[in-house]
């Protein structure tokens, strides 16, 4: 009986000797211990290690990201914003309210910034961004554009003011193909002699429910004109024809809209015989 005792105290004393040897082993992991418990030579050797970890090599390239130097950080809140893809910069009932027109990426060739609280248009607006085809600009505050906002933008085919609070027209560029500034408060004194003139490649030409008085040079380039809905009382023999050239033709002019004005165009049945059709409006 004594000897089985005392061989199963020796059975116990082996199996706690090696889990304890076990366990001390595995706490030897790097790191695990303080540095004051592993071999000196071990604490170099590690600390060596963690250093070429922490360190590139010297003829290995660093990945390690490094903040972008380049671009324009201004254009960068506008980005946050409006949607930007490429070309084109999308700013539509943006929250908080934008009242003014923002800073665009450059070579932005189409800008929707329609409804809005855009207040005025000024010369700086568009001024670097020479790359501009279409800008749409429907559905804003605006009451004033400086004359020198547009200058510039000799690539621009198309341009949107309406739906807005103008009472005058600027400069506008030479290659305009379509103008719409329907829906604001345009006078006749409000639009110059030569506001269109210049424009050999103008085909749209939309100014309905505005304030005329009368119509403006039309080049003759112009195919779609809409003038409905403002306060027109009369049309010239010159306004879509020529007085002194019986044989001026106008076909290119395939649509006028005169309705909704108080002119009454049967009194002027000599200045329609140059074109294709007659302008829809109030005859009697």
């Amino acid at each position: 009986m004594r000897t089985l005792f005392f061989a199963c105290m020796l059975m116990i004393w082996l199996v706690a000797a090696f889990a304890w040897r076990s366990g001390h082993q595995s706490q030897l992991i790097p790191g695990s211990l303080p540095d004051k418990e592993l071999n000196p030579y071990l604490i170099d050797h590690m600390q060596s290690k963690r250093a070429k970890r922490a360190l590139p090599l010297a003829d290995e390239p660093d990945d390690t990201p490094v903040p972008s130097q380049e671009g324009d950080a201004a254009d960068l809140p506008t980005c946050l914003l409006c949607v930007c893809l490429t070309g084109s910069v999308y700013c539509e009932e943006v929250s908080p309210d934008m009242t003014n027109v923002p800073t665009l990426p450059k070579e932005t060739a189409y800008l929707y910034a329609r409804f809005n609280k855009i207040k005025k248009i000024h010369t700086k607006d568009f001024a670097d961004i020479v790359t501009l085809k279409r800008i749409d600009l429907s559905g804003n505050s605006i009451s004033e554009i400086e004359d020198g906002a547009f200058s510039k933008l000799t690539m621009l085919e198309e341009l949107s003011l309406a739906d807005n609070k103008l009472v005058k027209l600027p400069m506008l560029p030479n290659k305009l193909v379509s103008f719409n500034a329907n829906y604001n408060q345009l006078k006749t004194r409000g639009v110059k002699a030569n506001a269109f003139k210049k424009l050999t490649r103008l085909a749209n030409l939309y100014m309905a429910e505005n304030l005329l008085e009368a119509i403006p040079f039309i080049p003759e380039s112009v195919r779609i004109l809409h003038l409905q809905n403002n306060n027109i009382t009369e049309v010239n023999i010159n306004t879509f024809c020529r007085g002194n050239d019986t044989y001026f033709l106008r076909p290119s002019l395939t649509q006028v809209r005169l309705d909704g004005n108080p002119v009454v165009l049967s009194k002027y049945p000599d200045s329609f015989t140059c074109m294709n059709v007659l302008p829809i409006g109030q005859y009697r």
